[in-house]
């Protein structure tokens, strides 16, 4: 499994969403499981990306949480998590997509 999270520095979630993330890896007994995180800082980096803001986590190099026609782009990003919209998805979640695979 390759995971990666990718961030926009001006949005402090990534910080929040690289936390969870750790937990949730090893909640799914990976917790070794190495995170590349990069650091977005162009227009065309996001558009070459994919990145639809910040933070992104990439699975395998697909972005499980990504909504059709989201626009790409230096912004931070919204999650639908069962308490409402927020920062980062939640430890729940991240659980869940880590262990589609």
């Amino acid at each position: 499994m390759e995971v990666t999270l990718l961030y926009f520095d001006g949005c402090p979630s990534w910080q929040l969403a690289d936390k969870r993330l750790l937990e949730a890896l090893a909640l799914t007994g990976h917790p070794d499981q190495p995170v590349t995180r990069r650091q977005v800082t162009t227009p065309e980096q996001a558009e070459q990306l994919g990145f639809r803001g910040s933070p992104t986590v990439l699975v395998d190099g697909r972005d499980p949480f990504a909504e059709p026609g989201a626009p790409t782009g230096l912004a931070c990003r919204m999650f639908r998590t069962p308490d409402g919209l927020a920062g980062a998805p939640t430890v729940e979640q991240l659980v869940a997509v880590l262990s589609e695979g």
